[in-house]
């Protein structure tokens, strides 16, 4: 059998670009090479840029996503996506690569679209009778009553940019003092921020695919954090506890399970998701679904997968194969 070729796409434009490059470094190491060629893309704001194992860097050829390798040109077959925030997770480069007729892992281009403005996607699901916290929407440049939108969702709260990831630029607000700060931190990663009523319970995270038509939950992961919220020195710098399988009763897992399920389904996604829930009294309250997630060693995702007794080759291998047969 021919091996296929897949080119890793990480990086990105955003803050996040160097947990995206861990990410895809991982998704390299894993996928099995008995059955693929697989090479490193690095999308960068200088370029987009074919890494050799030894460093080399060679440019992509933008109308073809073709590149140079071992003196070769190489034109990928599929793509892994791997890239958190633009243009990898908002729908831009599942567009251009659709317009290629190249396949790629993550969601399609409208459900990435729709689902990195949270406000839309929150509008959405609403409609379709899932809970989430009461939230406000403020644009810059508009004018801003705080006391208007602290009497609708009330104190503590959170505001944080509508499009960005791995909570930069999220603050917990808890008086009317620290509103306006908070405000200009967010906008300073988005001209559109949310603010949202801050909930208060188990925070709970799973991840969602789909395997031969079938969508698949995986195990629940809970986030205990040391800090005021699960905010960036949470997640990649140790100062949280997450806890796979979450500590919660198996109604409470079967909720949270079935409702990030039918999210994934009601969306019409692909690829593998990550929905992020707080349970308050039993209920679980949908936050946001990420659809890039965190792939790197010590992330929830790949923690959830070894919970459910597959290696990263098998799971890595799922999505790829998942990806060609769409």
């Amino acid at each position: 059998m021919e091996k296929k070729n897949i080119a890793v796409a990480m990086g990105g434009y955003s803050s996040e670009y160097k947990i995206s490059l861990n990410s895809g470094q991982v998704v390299c190491d894993a996928l099995d090479k008995e059955k693929y060629n697989v090479y490193a893309v690095h999308i960068l704001k200088e370029g987009w840029f074919h890494v050799s194992g030894s460093g080399e860097r060679s440019e992509l050829d933008k109308g073809t996503f073709s590149f140079e390798s071992n003196g070769m040109r190489v034109t990928p077959q599929i793509v892994f996506n791997t890239i958190h925030g633009t243009p990898g997770e908002d729908g831009y480069l599942q567009a251009y690569l659709k317009l290629l007729g190249i396949p790629q892992t993550s969601a399609g281009f409208y459900q990435a679209a729709l689902t990195f403005n949270k406000r839309d996607c929150l509008s959405v699901l609403r409609q379709f009778g899932i809970d989430c916290a009461n939230s406000f929407y403020v644009n810059q440049g508009t004018e801003i009553n705080p006391s208007e939108i602290i009497r609708k969702v009330g104190l503590p709260c959170f505001v944080k940019p509508n499009r960005a990831g791995s909570s930069f630029g999220v603050s917990k607000v808890k008086t009317m003092e620290e509103f306006q700060p908070a405000l200009d931190k967010a906008f300073e990663e988005d001209s559109e921020v949310i603010v949202e009523t801050a909930l208060v319970g188990t925070e709970v995270q799973v991840g969602v695919y789909k395997h031969n038509g079938q969508i698949i939950a995986l195990p629940t992961t809970e986030i205990v954090t040391e800090n005021e919220f699960f905010d960036y020195e949470a997640k990649y710098l140790g100062a949280s506890e997450e806890i796979t399988p979450a500590r919660i009763s198996a109604e409470e897992t079967e909720r949270i399970q079935e409702t990030a399920k039918k999210i994934y389904n009601l969306l019409n996604m692909t690829g593998i998701t990550r929905s992020d829930f707080i349970i308050q009294k039993g209920r679980p309250y949908f936050m946001e679904i990420n659809t890039n997630p965190g792939l790197s060693r010590e992330s929830i995702v790949p923690k959830q997968v070894r919970e459910a007794g597959m290696t990263l080759t098998q799971f890595f291998g799922i999505l790829v194969e998942g990806a060609l047969a769409r």
